[in-house]
């Protein structure tokens, strides 16, 4: 007997779900994996436990990562999304690594074909799958003041980082594409020059940033259509006792967001506050397009009247648009924490 086109259809989407279901719940894919320097759990290394996962997978997978320095430099490539990376404490669950721009590819050619890593391989970590948390670790590039050298590049959309330590020197923090949104809570960052940069739509609340030379905090690069940039609330902004000078921020492209929302700045932050990075001969007046501004800024370095005049101080109904909704939300309505 022949059967229809539509019985077909119905029997093949039937068999389909069914494999969905048995697959979903197949144990060589485990919604919870341990990774343990000892031996004694899943796997013994980080980038073991994330090629283990399955491939654009439905589920949520979390990797619990017990103490120890982990020296290894991750990929968590684009297949591979839904991923929870949790640190058994976070000075303690330390991945470390300690390339940087310049320095000689061990085994030939890096990802991009050239003898030389760039500022863009040089990372520690490295994030291009969408929906991935990062929760009590220590993210650290070790290569020392070299140039550039980044701990953490993301590139996925909707990354959260919660509890965590990003500890570098020179581009510390690769806040990468325009189409990453990503969101940093009760996180630690500290690094020298430019060492909070990149394109992506980024929101930092509760966080510590430390500056460690007399230098430059943020260099944005945001692009002309994107409403939101780097936008820091409630942080505090701390320095190592030898810096003296510093700046919270300077445009790495023509149209950088950078917004300070009642933040404690410490005495280190220069009354100017910004720099427009003259002397950028390809994009020589940046100034003009740039978006810089604070609102209630507190401590020894909030100057607003000393601010640079091309820069910004928010009215108090500007700021109430600053919600991790209007700056996060997008088309899909993300929302990294819940009542925000």
């Amino acid at each position: 007997m022949m059967l229809s086109h539509s019985v077909k259809y119905a029997a093949l989407t039937l068999l389909l779900l069914l494999f969905s279901k048995v697959n979903a719940q197949d144990p060589k894919y485990p919604s919870e994996i341990t990774v343990s320097q000892q031996g004694n759990r899943n796997y013994k290394t980080i980038q073991e436990a994330i090629n283990s996962i399955r491939d654009l997978g439905e589920k949520e997978v979390t990797i619990n990562i017990k103490n120890g320095i982990y020296r290894e430099k991750i990929i968590i490539p684009s297949w591979k999304t839904k991923i929870k990376l949790i640190g058994e404490s976070k000075d303690q669950t330390i991945i470390t690594n300690n390339d940087y721009s310049g320095k000689v590819v061990a085994n030939g050619l890096d990802a991009f074909g050239l003898a030389k890593m760039s500022t863009y391989t040089s990372y520690t970590v490295l994030i291009q799958g969408n929906d991935v948390t990062l929760e009590n670790l220590s993210i650290v590039n070790s290569a020392g003041r070299v140039g550039q050298a980044v701990a953490l590049h993301v590139e996925g959309d909707r990354f959260v980082a919660k509890h965590c330590n990003i500890l570098g020197n020179q581009d510390t923090l690769y806040a990468a594409t325009a189409n990453s949104r990503q969101f940093y809570q009760d996180c630690f960052i500290e690094g020298t020059t430019d060492f909070i940069f990149g394109k992506a739509t980024a929101v930092f609340q509760n966080c510590t940033v430390k500056n460690l030379s007399d230098s430059y905090l943020t260099a944005a690069s945001t692009s002309k259509n994107q409403p939101y940039g780097f936008v820091f609330l409630s942080c505090k902004i701390v320095a190592d006792s030898a810096v003296k000078k510093a700046y919270l921020g300077r445009p790495w492209r023509p149209y950088a967001k950078t917004v300070f929302i009642n933040c404690d700045l410490g005495k280190h932050i220069v009354p100017e506050g910004w720099n427009p990075w003259k002397g950028d001969k390809m994009f020589p007046d940046k100034e003009q397009t740039t978006f810089y501004a604070e609102f209630k800024s507190s401590g020894p370095g909030a100057s607003p009247k000393n601010r640079l005049s091309w820069t910004k101080q928010l009215s108090e109904k500007e700021a109430k648009t600053y919600t991790l909704k209007n700056i996060l939300g997008g088309t899909d309505q993300w929302t990294p924490l819940k009542n925000n």
